[in-house]
Parts: structure tokens; C-alpha cells; sequence
């Protein structure tokens, strides 16, 4: 009896390594619409910091991945549901999101701020925004933060941040709060973004988590998470990943905080 199970127990342990993903086809969920991040480009082709980027941890480890576009908010669903292998879309890691999914290593970090027209001022606290409406993308830190810290005001939420853009243009909302650099790039530098400007400091919380990570299922942590720990640690050692970010920003998006 001991016999037949020991043996049962070494084929299902050979079973299960059989049938563990080599991960040498990966299938990553992007947004596509959060530049420099991530963008569709006039050719109808995904572009930007993170599309290069993870593309190069992809060549690293070797892996031949294919970018399925999603709304933010979608991500984790599509994770989840089996459509997608890993997030790959300034997804932020948070305690409130690592009850969930699973992450590598965080890859970049940046600040949150407030982007409103020029000349505007406010504290960025309760008071401060007091009956005015603020913009964030729907599924972000940036509205957890917003909802637990502008009790007073309206939080008007989007599917993404081009169309809280839009509605900032319009005067339909006074204020987003978003990544700095998107926020740079994304508005501030364009033509629709003249006349706008960042308000207020830099917001840093908890809330925002420890930096961007890939985000994936927690059955494939050990396997998947590893290896694009490692291809985050390779880049960082031999100057890939700031050659792919000078191209986008002037300034370290390097993570700051230890997970």
C-alpha cells in the first residue's frame, strides 16, 4: 500500500512538472492608452516606454510574447480569466492589489500629482478641494487615493486618462490627479495641453504602493514572476533599461522603494 502511493505521488509530481509552462510563449495584457507609457501609434501599432521595455525583458528571458490590448480596468479580470499570462501596464504595486494577483520586482516608480489649468492653486487636501470635481482613470491608485483623501469632493471616474483629458480641456472637470510623467507627456506637452500646468507637490502615500511591477497569477509567481525578476534585474545591470527611458523622459524612473 505505502509502495502504490509513493508511486502515485512521483507520477502526479512528474505529471505536474510536465505540464508546467516553460514560459517561452507569453501572453501580456497592455492599455494602450497611456502615453509615453503605453500609446497606439498613427500606424495602428502599440508604441512607447513600457511596449519597448517589456519587450526587451521578453528577448532577455528568451520568450516570445504577444501584447493583447485591454482597458485598465480590465487587466486584472483578463488575468484572471486566462486571457492574458501577465500585466504589463504601470500597474502599481499595493497591498490591496497583492491580495490578488501576484508581482515581480517593481521596474519603475514615479510620483502622483495634480495637473489643473494654469495659474489654479489649491492644497491637495479635503478642504482644499472642496466641491471641486477631480478626474482619475477608473481602477488606479490614484482614485483609491482620491476617495479616501477629497471627501468634500467629486470623484468622477473614466476608463481612461485621455478621456479625463478631454474633459479637462472642456472645463468639465477642474483637476486629475495622475503619474507625473504621463501627465508630462501625455498632455502638459501637447498642443491641447496649453494653458494647464502641475499644482502642488509631489503625492506620496502607501496607497501608491512600492513602484510599477509585472502583475500575474499567484500559481505562477515562482515560475513566470521569477523570471521577469531576473530580466528586470539584467536590464538594470547593463544600462538597457536607462537607455529605453532616456529616449522617453528626462529624469530616473528608477524604483526608489524596496518591495
Amino acid at each position: 500500500m505505502k509502495k502504490t502511493l509513493a508511486l502515485a505521488l512521483a507520477l502526479a509530481a512528474s505529471m505536474a512538472q510536465a505540464q508546467a509552462p516553460d514560459w517561452k510563449k507569453i501572453r501580456i495584457g497592455v492599455e494602450g492608452a497611456y502615453p509615453p507609457f503605453s500609446e497606439i501609434g498613427p500606424d495602428g501599432k502599440l508604441k512607447g516606454f513600457e511596449i519597448d521595455l517589456v519587450m526587451a525583458y521578453c528577448a532577455e528571458m528568451k520568450a516570445q510574447c504577444t501584447l493583447v490590448q485591454q482597458e485598465f480596468d480590465g487587466l486584472i479580470p483578463a488575468l484572471q480569466s486566462r486571457k492574458v499570462d501577465a500585466i504589463f501596464a504601470s500597474v502599481a504595486i499595493t497591498e490591496e492589489r497583492q491580495k490578488v494577483i501576484a508581482f515581480s520586482k517593481p521596474y519603475y516608480n514615479t510620483p502622483a500629482r495634480f495637473v489643473a489649468k494654469a495659474g489654479t492653486k489649491f492644497e491637495p487636501t479635503a478642504a482644499g478641494l472642496k466641491g471641486k470635481k477631480i478626474g482619475v482613470q477608473r481602477g488606479t491608485t490614484h482614485e483609491a487615493y482620491a476617495v479616501k483623501t477629497f471627501t468634500q469632493s467629486e470623484i468622477v471616474r473614466y476608463a481612461s486618462q485621455d478621456q479625463v483629458f478631454l474633459d479637462l480641456k472642456s472645463g468639465r472637470i477642474d483637476a486629475t490627479l495622475m503619474d507625473t510623467p504621463a501627465a508630462d507627456f501625455g498632455f502638459l506637452k501637447k498642443p491641447e495641453g496649453k494653458g494647464f500646468a502641475f499644482v502642488g507637490p509631489n503625492i506620496e502615500d502607501k496607497i501608491f504602493g512600492v513602484g510599477t511591477g509585472v502583475g500575474m497569477r499567484k500559481a505562477d509567481e515562482a515560475t513566470l514572476g521569477k523570471k521577469f525578476t531576473a530580466a528586470i534585474d539584467a536590464l538594470q545591470a547593463n544600462g538597457t533599461f536607462k537607455k529605453l527611458a532616456d529616449r522617453y523622459f528626462d529624469y530616473d524612473l528608477s524604483p526608489r522603494v524596496k518591495p
